[in-house]
């Protein structure tokens, strides 16, 4: 089991890393596109919403998105009916750029994927979500400061 997971955590950061580089013209770093793609594909999406898509903590999530909004990729907008909710939106800055991240995502899921047929795809996307849902029980509960019992 222990190899599974290395093997993903392995591809996870090789395209990271290429990703960070690829992005470097558009001052993207730090998986920064992971934000604005989401935001992208998400308009009108709440921090808090966008940290847990994610999975990371609301501090790190706080950082990446002032960061994009310094830089002009998104903005944050009041919502209508909590002022103290900010909701985050693309601005053309970001919209511009999104085409780019999306090519890219695509190519590089096609790569991953180079000599899957369709069914081996959908089985392998079925037994990544059902890995994704049993790690984000642990996530919750590392989360919220409890401890798991190995």
């Amino acid at each position: 089991m222990q190899e599974i997971l290395r093997e993903i955590g392995m591809i996870a950061r090789a395209l990271d890393s290429i990703s960070n580089i690829e992005f470097k013209e558009y001052e993207l770093t730090k998986g920064q596109y992971l934000y604005l793609v989401r935001i992208c594909e998400n308009p009108g999406i709440f921090q808090d919403k966008l940290a847990e898509m994610i999975k990371v903590d609301r501090t790190t999530a706080a950082r990446a998105i002032k960061k994009l909004e310094i830089q002009g990729f998104i903005e944050k907008r009041e919502d209508d009916h909590n002022k103290k909710i900010k909701k985050l939106f693309p601005t053309e800055k970001g919209k511009n750029v999104y085409p780019f991240l999306k090519r890219e995502g695509d190519y590089s899921n096609n790569v991953a994927l180079s000599g899957f047929s369709p069914e081996e795809t959908e089985t392998l996307f079925q037994l990544l979500q059902r890995v994704g849902k049993n790690i984000e029980v642990d996530w919750d509960l590392v989360k919220k400061g409890k401890k798991r019992e190995y």
